[in-house]
């Protein structure tokens, strides 16, 4: 399964770890020195949460991040964000 959000559509995006050795000049060193770089990958927050749906009477699970369960709180109403990811074409 893909780390994909249902509603906000977050992917995992690349990135870089940076192995560093030596010692900061404000603690009276010589200065850092990057010695080695690594790829890694941010991914999203992503929950499985069961939602209940009041218009079909009955319950939805969706696999959303946690910055999406927060804009369902705040802002959005069920029913629009799940007429728009049928007209996506996701399953739901």
């Amino acid at each position: 399964m893909s780390k994909v959000c249902q509603i906000t559509g977050k992917k995992p995006r690349k990135g870089r770890t940076y192995c560093v050795r030596g010692i900061a000049k404000k603690k009276k060193g010589i200065g850092l020195n990057i010695t080695g770089k690594s790829k890694r990958r941010f991914t999203p927050n992503l929950k499985k949460k069961r939602l209940w749906f009041a218009e079909e009477n009955r319950f939805i699970s969706l696999r959303i991040c946690t910055n999406a369960m927060r804009t369902l709180d705040k802002k959005q109403n069920l029913a629009e964000v799940v007429r728009d990811l049928r007209a996506k074409g996701h399953k739901v």
